[in-house]
């Protein structure tokens, strides 16, 4: 079963259904519509849930727009964006990179 992992601030939100959304670069698990998930604390790396792939769309980090959020957690700046997902993935992050918007149900 494939995983995904999220800091554990980011657990009560998915729990709570506020988020149902996550972004994912350079994808290595091959995410598809219909993976069924295993969701991880990353800070303990304790199981926290389990979630089926919804849905998924392809877009370029410097095209996301207001829209692509929904469901997802906020940043200050666009600034703030990239140093988070530099933080994630490294110095390679860029305004082309494709980020995977991925759309999950909660089904355990």
């Amino acid at each position: 079963m494939k995983s995904l992992k999220f800091k554990h601030y980011l657990v009560p939100l998915i729990l709570s259904g506020e988020k149902d959304i996550t972004w994912r670069l350079f994808d290595d698990k091959n995410l598809q519509k219909g993976d069924e998930l295993q969701l991880i604390n990353k800070d303990s790396n304790e199981e926290f849930g389990r979630a089926m792939i919804e849905s998924i769309r392809e877009k370029k980090m410097g095209e996301m727009q207001e829209s692509d959020f929904e469901g997802h957690e906020r940043f200050e700046s666009t600034q703030k964006m990239f140093e988070t997902y530099k933080g994630y993935y490294g110095d390679e992050v860029n305004f082309d990179t494709i980020v995977k918007i991925i759309k999950f149900k909660l089904i355990k």
